[in-house]
């Protein structure tokens, strides 16, 4: 999906945005029938209405995670694809580090190690480059967040997600209002087959993560959540971006870090098959 916005030039950041919240919304529909999920998110409307204030978190949630979402689409066409590519491989070991300090969650050496290395990497960008992009910044303080006050309030789940979504219609229509389709179509003869691409890719992608959520085992998934900062690094590159000199010893950092908290999650995914196997 992050190549993908490349192909859905000349429409805007805020155009893609509109148009796949429209068409991601059957795609979540389906996933609530599919997987069963009606009495939770029946259950999560009556709690809503039980409980006023969750509807206030939910509306900060919608904007933390909406502004994330657009900010996904919007810089592959905006020469900001690495900066949002460093701030999601950053984000992991951000949040073990929120974790251990909201949640009180008890963090391994080489977890701790990894926090290190990439506080150094952030603090040698600061000397060398004077500063970090304020997408990389976007992603590192919004995404923490939008996940702990979720885990917080208990709204981690599906049904919570649709109704962040539905939130987002209106201003998604409005995008989308906005936004010239003739002057997009003279220019991308293919762009109505793209945005319906974006909306099975996009579809297809949420589906996927929800059934590995429930196959695979957590230390797994968290594993394999690596895979997506690594293949958008690699979208950067490939859309023409460049890595700054000042950025250098901050990848070198990040490489580490993300290398230290995997060999982490190796370690725990061996104990927990020596534990079974003693069982």
């Amino acid at each position: 999906m992050y190549y993908l916005s490349s192909l859905l030039r000349p429409l805007s950041g805020e155009g893609i945005f509109g148009f796949r919240m429209w068409v991601s919304l059957p795609f979540l529909v389906a996933a609530v029938f599919l997987f069963k999920q009606q009495p939770q998110f029946i259950g999560f409307l009556k709690r809503l209405k039980q409980e006023p204030k969750l509807i206030i978190v939910l509306i900060i949630t919608t904007l933390i995670g909406g502004s994330q979402m657009w900010l996904f689409l919007w810089a592959p066409n905006n020469n900001a694809a690495l900066d949002v590519s460093i701030g999601y491989l950053l984000m992991p070991i951000v949040m073990a580090g929120l974790g251990r300090i909201w949640f009180k969650e008890i963090i391994s050496p080489l977890k701790m190690a990894a926090i290190i290395f990439a506080f150094i990497g952030v603090v040698s960008s600061f000397v060398t480059a004077g500063s970090i992009s304020w997408a990389t910044w976007m992603v590192l303080t919004g995404f923490p967040v939008y996940f702990s006050l979720r885990k917080h309030f208990d709204i981690s789940h599906l049904s919570s997600f649709v109704c962040e979504i539905v939130l987002l219609l209106p201003l998604a229509t409005y995008f989308i209002s906005q936004t010239d389709m003739a002057f997009i179509e003279s220019q991308n003869a293919n762009i109505y087959y793209f945005i319906a691409l974006l909306g099975v890719v996009s579809g297809t992608a949420l589906i996927s993560y929800i059934m590995a959520s429930s196959l695979l085992p957590l230390n797994v998934m968290g594993l394999m959540s690596y895979v997506e900062p690594m293949a958008m690094l690699v979208v950067s590159f490939l859309i023409g971006e460049v890595l700054s000199e000042g950025s250098y010893l901050l990848m070198i950092c990040l490489v580490i870090s993300v290398a230290l908290v995997m060999l982490d999650g190796i370690v725990a995914i061996k104990k927990q098959k020596g534990k079974n196997a003693e069982c």
